[in-house]
Order: C-alpha cells, then sequence, then structure tokens
C-alpha cells in the first residue's frame, strides 16, 4: 500500500494543485484525454495522449508521471526508463522512476548502478530493495554480502518467506545446490517453496543432486495427480533418470526479475492489480522468457476489463512452452469477453488439435459451444474431455451436467437424464443439478413427486437462488398444489424482479388461485422484460399476450391442456 501512494502521490498531489488549468492550450485537450483514459484503465489511450502533451511540454511531473504508469502497464519499460531520466533531470522525486531506471540497469546488468541507486534511496521500493540489493551483490561477484542481505531481509516483519526463497535460489544460481536444498527443507509452513515454481525449482534442484526420486516424490506430494503438461513434462524426465537443469534463476538478472514477481505474486491476493502488474512487467522486462510473469500480466489486464491487452499478452507465450495451452485458453476467454466468439472457438479449436490430450481444453471447447448454442459440437467436447481422464471421480460432475444441458436442450432426453444423473451419483446434492433436471421432469410433466424432492434439496442448499426458487413453486404449481405455490413464487419474483419467466409464472399462480387482476398484472410486467429479439421459449411473448386478452382457462384450452385442477388432498 505504501508504494502505491508513493507511485500515485505527485500526479495526484498536481491534479489537485490545478495542475490542468496551467497546461499550455496546445496541450490541454491531450492532458484531459490522457487523465480520462488512466481513469478507465485504457493504458494504450493514456500513453498515446501524455506522450503527445509530453511533445509540447516535459516539464510538468504530472504529465511524466502518468505517462510513466501508462507505459509500464504497457511493458514499454524502455520508453519509461527515459521519461524517468526526463523527470528525474527535472528535480523530482517518483519512486515509479526509479524503478523504471533501476530495470533498465540491471537489464544491462549494470549491477553497480543498481547497488548505487539503492543506497541512495532511488531504488525499487521498501518491498524490493532488500532483495534487489542482494541480488544485485550476487551479480557483482560478491556472493558473501549478498547472503548477508538475504539474510537482512529476513529479520523485516513479513519478508521472511521471500529471504529464504531468494537465497536458496541464489544459492542454485551459482552452483552450490546442496546449500539451497538445505534451505528448501529447512523451511518453516506457508515458505514459497511451496507454490508451484518453487516447487518446480528444488525438484530441478534435487535431481542436480541426483536425488530425482526425491524429486519425484515432491511432485507427488505437491500436486497428486493433478498434473499440467509442464509438471507432466518434469516428473516423466525425473522417472526417467535424466537430470533436470536448473532453469528458474539461472543468472542474477533472472533474480532481480524473480524478486518482481514474487513480490508481484504475493499482491495479486490483495486487489491491487494496478500495482501488480507494475511487478509483473518489469519482470517479463528483464527476463523475457519468464512466461509465468507473462501470464500473470495478461491475468490482471483481463480483470481490468483491458481485453486487448491481455490477448496480445496472452499471444507471446511461445507454442513450445509447457504453458502454452493456459496462455490460449486465458487468450480464449478475452476474447469471449469481448463477444468475439467465432475468435475465441478458433483458438480453442487449434488448441484441441494440438493438445489432444488435455481434458482442460476439450471442456473449455464444449463451453464456448454451449454458450453458442451449437449443442451438437458441446456434447462432442464434453464427450472428448470424459474420455480423457484415467479415471471419473466427483470432480467431473461438472462435465455430466453441461452436456446433460446440452443433450436437453438438443431434444435427447434420454441422454439428458443419464447425464443429469450421473452428475448426482458423482456429488449428489450439487443444487443446480438438482435444479435443472428436477424443472426439466416438471416442464415435461413426469416424475413430479421425484422432481418436487429434488427441488427442496436445492432450495434448502441455495435458499436465495432466485431460479431454484421459482422451480419450486412450478413444480407446486404442475402438481396443482396452488396455494403452496403462492410463497416461493412470490419469493422468486423478490430475487429476481425483472427476469421475464419468474413474473409470468408467478401470473400463472396467481390466476390459479383466482387472484385474476394481479395475475393480468404479473403478465404485464412479464411482457415488458422480455427480450422481443431472443425471447426464451418459456417466456414466449405472443402467449403472454394472448393470456392477459383472455385469460390462462383459454390459453390452456386452445392448446388442447388439461383445465387447471386442484389437487387432492392425497397429494
Amino acid at each position: 500500500m505504501a508504494l502505491r501512494l508513493m507511485i500515485r502521490a505527485g500526479a495526484l498531489a498536481a491534479a489537485m494543485a490545478g495542475g490542468a488549468p496551467a497546461l499550455a492550450n496546445g496541450v490541454a485537450g491531450d492532458y484531459l484525454a490522457g487523465r480520462q483514459a488512466s481513469f478507465s484503465g485504457d493504458f494504450k489511450a493514456a500513453a498515446k495522449y501524455y506522450g503527445r502533451a509530453i511533445q509540447f511540454d516535459r516539464t510538468k511531473p504530472e504529465l511524466l508521471e502518468r505517462a510513466l504508469l501508462a507505459n509500464i502497464s504497457l511493458g514499454n519499460i524502455e520508453h519509461a526508463a527515459n521519461l524517468a531520466d526526463v523527470l528525474i533531470s527535472n528535480g523530482h522525486r517518483s519512486q515509479l522512476a526509479f524503478m523504471a531506471m533501476v530495470a533498465r540497469d540491471a537489464k544491462a546488468e549494470n549491477f553497480e548502478a543498481v547497488l548505487s541507486a539503492i543506497a541512495e534511496k532511488r531504488g525499487l521500493g521498501p518491498l524490493a530493495d532488500g532483495l534487489g540489493k542482494a541480488w544485485a551483490q550476487l551479480g557483482s561477484g560478491d556472493m558473501s554480502a549478498a547472503i548477508v542481505s538475504f539474510d537482512e531481509v529476513g529479520k523485516v516483519q513479513g519478508l521472511g518467506p521471500f529471504s529464504v526463497y531468494h537465497k536458496a535460489l541464489a544459492f542454485a544460481s551459482v552452483g552450490d545446490f546442496e546449500s539451497a536444498e538445505t534451505l528448501f527443507a529447512n523451511e518453516s509452513p506457508g515458505g514459497m517453496g511451496l507454490t508451484r515454481r518453487g516447487v518446480m525449482a528444488r525438484a530441478e534442484i534435487l535431481s542436480q543432486l541426483d536425488r530425482n526420486d526425491e524429486a519425484v516424490a515432491l511432485l507427488d506430494t505437491a500436486f497428486g495427480q493433478d498434473l499440467d503438461p509442464g509438471l507432466q513434462s518434469m516428473r516423466a524426465a525425473l522417472e526417467a533418470e535424466e537430470s533436470l537443469t536448473f532453469t528458474h534463476v539461472p543468472s542474477a538478472r533472472d533474480g532481480l526479475a524473480e524478486v518482481f514477481f514474487t513480490l508481484g505474486s504475493a499482491l495479486a491476493t490483495e486487489n491491487n492489480s494496478d500495482l501488480t502488474l507494475v511487478y509483473s512487467r518489469m519482470a517479463e522486462y528483464l527476463r523475457a522468457d519468464h512466461v509465468d510473469a507473462i501470464l500473470l500480466s495478461a491475468e490482471l489486464l483481463d480483470k481490468m476489463e483491458q481485453y486487448d491487452l491481455a490477448v496480445e499478452t496472452y499471444a507471446r507465450v511461445p507454442s513450445e512452452s509447457s504453458a502454452f495451452h493456459a496462455a490460449e485458453m486465458g487468450r480464449a476467454e478475452a476474447l469471449r469477453a469481448q463477444d468475439n466468439l467465432e475468435g475465441a472457438a478458433e483458438v480453442l479449436r487449434a488448441l484441441s488439435e494440438s493438445h489432444p490430450d488435455l481434458p482442460v481444453v476439450h471442456s473449455a471447447y464444449a463451453d464456448l459451444m454451449r454458450q453458442m448454442e451449437k449443442f451438437d459440437e458441446a456434447i462432442a467436447g464434453y464427450t472428448r474431455a470424459l474420455e480423457r481422464f484415467s479415471e471419473i471421480t466427483e470432480r467431473q460432475w461438472f462435465l455430466y451436467y453441461a452436456r446433460g444441458i446440452c443433450n436437453e436442450r438438443s431434444d435427447n432426453w434420454d441422454a439428458a437424464e443419464a447425464d443429469f444423473r450421473k452428475a448426482l451419483e458423482l456429488s449428489p446434492e450439487q443444487p443446480n443439478v438438482l435444479n435443472y433436471l428436477g424443472y426439466s421432469l416438471v416442464e415435461k410433466k413426469i416424475k413430479l413427486e421425484e422432481a418436487l424432492d429434488m427441488i427442496e434439496r436445492a432450495v434448502a442448499a441455495q435458499p436465495n437462488s432466485g431460479y431454484i426458487v421459482d422451480s419450486l413453486g412450478w413444480v407446486l404449481y404442475r402438481l396443482g398444489r396452488y396455494e403452496e405455490a403462492v410463497e416461493p413464487m412470490e419469493r422468486a419474483a423478490a430475487l429476481m424482479p425483472i427476469d421475464p419467466i419468474v413474473n409470468d409464472h408467478l401470473g400463472d399462480v396467481y390466476w390459479a388461485v383466482g387472484r385474476k387482476m394481479e395475475a393480468q398484472f404479473m403478465w404485464k410486467r412479464a411482457l415488458s422484460f422480455v427480450d422481443w429479439e431472443d425471447a426464451a421459449e418459456e417466456a414466449d411473448p405472443e402467449r403472454i399476450k394472448r393470456k392477459i386478452e383472455a385469460g390462462l382457462d383459454v390459453v390452456l384450452m386452445e392448446e388442447g391442456a388439461p383445465p387447471l385442477q386442484v389437487a387432492n388432498d392425497s397429494n
């Protein structure tokens, strides 16, 4: 939080002091456009407009500070460092500027300049300076001083796990794998050696010590059977008695990149997306092949709804990377968020061909096909996903549920019911499955008592779900228990006041209990909420209009349906 405040301080202070009106006429429009782009998180536009404004006036700190942040967020660190030179030469202090300048020196492996900057309080900020100093000392050839610096970081409250992790990586980077493994082995619970990246680094270290069996056991303990392609490849190599090269931090410059990445990863859980992106972009800059940093940046941009930038960033992960499938799935999701469904489908279709053995790829493609209402393709995708599991467990319940929905929408009820029941066999009390199957049985007017039991269980699990509560009211209506149906239907309408189906259902229930004026009102409400271009079958606007004109009894008679009939007491 302290660094975030420092990053913002210069720009906000200048803005509150009336910086914008003081700008020259040729600058004001670009400044205001850039400022608006900053507020909306549009980094490309912000960099463009602030850059144009700076061409007219290179003395305004608020322009330079905002341009710095925009360019770092875009990953343009070299340009940001050039802006930092101007800002600092003008006599201003800026944490962002210092970070960009230090990153540039670290990229050039000018570690003496990095150490000087940190010593003069022009470094990476309070969170990163200690670790950055240690890695720069190692890069300068002074391992003894680096170890002392790592230990000093460990004395700072909350930074102990970072100290141990980076010290171990530092030992490994110079080939002292025994010392590195000793640190990992003695690490306190909850340390960074238990992260995915930490476990993989330690597995490489164990392999360098000819302890492949222990490395395999480490992977199995940490991840079980849930191995992504990178972990699968590592485990296979270990079992084949191959000696794994230590790749995680082979140099001091890579160590500095790891400082930014590990701190950024820690911040990612604290809803500081803008600051976390600064750290992940710095890590990318210092180490172009840091795929985890690239993925973190892309995920942050996706979260910030900067989908174009997310798509571009995901696309930077090379096809030979073990994380390529994760990047492509992220890219497809970002395209999907932009409503570019065909583009997302193209990405996932190609991925299913290049990575045919990964169930998650086929299920992601099937999910997209289901969204696009291409149910036959979705069914085939879910089937391919299920076929690729060596064992079907509780975790696969959703695939059966989703395939069941597609079968139901394709009018293949027998297959749909089988899928829903398989999902419930795997996870018996899943409320969405109970509701979907129960509601479908109600609509088909079969097994109504079983349907009621399912939906009551679903409501018990999710009492505030309007869809599920609506199902309860509707099954009671279908059973002829009209008075009992009123309360849940009214509750569903309160939970989902603008849903046309729920309002339509409540109108039917009111009509069934003789509250005909209220029924007319609810049908009119339902009609007002119908999307006429994409009306759901159950919220058929023409049918609703007919009920308003003639009443439910006439509509049922015209449809050849049985008239309303109150259930016997035995029901």
